[in-house]
C-alpha cells in the first residue's frame, strides 16, 4: 500500500498493489495521478531508500518536481563515506561556527541536529547529499541495539535452537557461530557467541542519517521537510495497529478496496482531530478515550456520563463546542450534540 499526505500531515490519497509488485515501479504512476487530480504547483516527494531508484529520482528532477530521499551512508563511495563520518566540519542552523562532533557537550547539544552537505554525482546524475548527526538519535539507536544484544544473549543461554536468522535487522545478526571439538579442532558441534566486531562496525554509524535531494534550498529547510516522513510511517503504524488494516482476510478486490477505504477515511478523520487538539495527545490516548466516553440512559431524564473527566475530554469538548461531562445531559441536548457531530464528520470526509 502507498500513501501520500500534504505538508500538514493530512492524507491525500492511497494506492493498493499486489504483494509481489516491485514498489519502485508504482511510484511514478501514482505521482502522475496525484499531479493530475490536485493540480499542484510544486511537488516534493519524500521517500525511503526502497523507492529511491535512479529512474524515480530523474522523474522528479523535472517540471517543478523535486525529491528528498533517504541515502544509506554505508553504500556511499569510500571517500564520500569517510567525509560523512568525519567528526569535523559540522554545522548548526543559524550558526556560522563549525563543530567537531567528537568534542560536544552531550547534555548541552542533545536536542540539536548537526549537518554537512555537498553535491555528488552518481550514474551521471547530480544531487545534493545532506548528512545529519544527532546525539538523541545516536542514543536511540544504541538503546535499540542493546535490547537486541540482550535478546540474542538470552537466546544463547536458554534456547539456541531458535537461532535461525530471519533478516538483516533481526537480533540474531549479533550471533557468531563456531564449530568445535573438545580438543579445539573444527568439527560439527556448534557454539554461539555475541559478534563484538559487528557491534563496533554498526556503532560507527550511530547518530548519522543522510538524504539526497535536487532541491537547492538551505539544508536546514530540507531537513525540516524530511522530518515529516515520520508522519507517513506513523500513519502506517496507526492503520495497522489501531485501525486493524492488516492482516486482510479477504479475497475479492472490491472488498479489499472497501476495507482500505474505510481505514483511509478513518485516518483522515483522526488526523484532522489530532490537529484540532493541538497534537498534544497520542493516537492511542485519543482513540482509547473516545471508546471510554459512554453514557447510561435514564428514561425520561437523559444521559449520565460513565467516563472520567480529564484534560483530554475537556479539550475535546472545547474543540467541538459542546459538553457531555455534566452530571446529566438532557435528551434534547444530546440530540443537538448528534447533529453537531454529523456536520463535523461530513466536513472531515470532504
Amino acid at each position: 500500500m502507498g500513501l501520500f499526505m500534504d505538508g500538514n500531515g493530512i492524507p491525500l490519497s492511497f494506492s493498493i498493489n499486489k504483494g509481489n509488485t516491485n514498489e519502485q515501479v508504482t511510484l511514478t504512476p501514482l505521482e502522475k495521478q496525484i499531479l493530475s487530480d490536485f493540480n499542484l504547483s510544486k511537488f516534493v516527494v519524500c521517500t525511503d531508500a526502497g523507492l529511491a531508484s535512479t529512474d524515480n529520482r530523474k522523474f522528479n528532477d523535472k517540471n517543478k518536481r523535486a525529491f528528498i530521499t533517504t541515502q544509506s551512508i554505508k553504500k556511499l563511495k569510500k571517500h564520500i563515506r569517510e567525509w560523512a563520518l568525519d567528526p569535523g566540519g559540522w554545522n548548526l542552523s543559524d550558526d556560522i561556527k563549525g563543530y567537531d562532533i567528537s568534542e560536544l557537550d552531550e547534555e548541552k547539544y542533545e536536542d540539536k541536529i548537526f549537518y554537512k552537505e555537498r553535491w555528488i554525482k552518481e550514474d551521471d546524475f547530480e544531487q545534493k547529499l545532506i548528512v545529519t548527526y544527532s546525539i538523541k538519535y545516536r542514543n536511540y539507536q544504541r538503546q535499540i541495539r542493546n535490547s537486541q544484544i540482550e535478546r540474542a544473549q538470552k537466546t544463547i543461554d536458554t534456547n539456541p535452537t531458535k537461532l535461525k536468522r530471519d533478516n538483516q535487522n533481526d537480533y540474531k545478526r549479533f550471533l557468531k557461530k563456531t564449530h568445535y571439538t573438545y580438543d579445539g579442532e573444527i568439527a560439527k558441534k556448534e557454539i554461539f557467541n555475541i559478534d563484538t566486531e559487528l557491534i563496533k562496525k554498526e556503532e560507527a554509524f550511530d547518530g548519522f542519517y543522510a538524504v539526497c535531494t535536487n532541491l537547492e534550498d538551505n539544508a536546514s529547510e530540507i531537513i525540516k521537510i524530511n522530518k515529516r516522513r515520520w508522519e507517513i510511517e506513523e500513519c502506517f503504524r496507526i492503520m495497522k495497529s489501531e485501525f486493524k488494516a492488516r492482516p486482510v482476510y479477504l479475497s475479492r478486490d472490491d472488498r479489499i478496496e472497501a476495507h482500505y477505504m474505510t481505514c483511509f477515511i478513518s485516518l483522515i478523520i483522526y488526523r484532522i482531530l489530532e490537529k484540532k487538539l493541538g497534537e498534544k495527545y497520542t493516537c492511542h490516548e485519543i482513540l482509547t478515550k473516545l471508546k471510554e466516553m459512554n453514557f447510561y440512559n435514564v428514561k425520561g431524564e437523559g444521559y449520565i456520563p460513565t467516563y472520567t473527566r480529564d484534560d483530554l475530554t475537556d479539550d475535546l469538548h472545547e474543540t467541538f463546542g459542546f459538553r457531555t461531562g455534566y452530571q446529566i445531559v438532557s435528551t434534547q441536548q444530546m440530540k443537538k450534540n448528534f447533529k453537531s457531530t454529523k456536520k463535523i464528520k461530513h466536513y472531515a470526509i470532504l
